[in-house]
């Protein structure tokens, strides 16, 4: 028996507001789309879903910090690109030893952190 991560889900209230903030704002790349979920990253072993959250147990998993890092080439100009697209940044992009690191929201308040390295 094999075990393999298929997806990782974030629940949203609202897809087409969810599609402008990890599609259009973030740049992720669109791996296939339905009425009530979206996923990310074509050809990678594993995606990241964005669900609607039809379900009272998905809806109290909305607006909280999902625990998900992405790691970003060029995140000066993606947090510059996030800041005028409106989004908000729960940690403003910081430098440290290791890197560089910003917390941001989607338009539900899920947060994800992006890194550098």
């Amino acid at each position: 028996m094999a075990v393999t991560m298929k997806n990782v889900v974030v629940f949203v209230t609202d897809l087409a507001k969810a599609k402008r903030f990890y599609a259009e704002l973030l740049g992720l790349p669109v791996a296939g789309q339905s009425e009530m979920m979206m996923e990310f990253f074509p050809g990678a072993p594993a995606t990241l879903g964005v669900s609607l959250a039809l379900h009272e147990d998905a809806r109290r998993l909305v607006g909280r910090h999902t625990g998900i890092t992405l790691r970003v080439e060029g995140i000066e100009a993606l947090c510059e690109s996030l800041r005028v697209g409106g989004v908000t940044f729960v940690e403003p992009l910081e430098s440290s030893p290791w890197g560089k690191m910003a917390v941001v929201a989607d338009f539900d308040g899920n947060q994800l952190a992006l890194v550098d390295r």
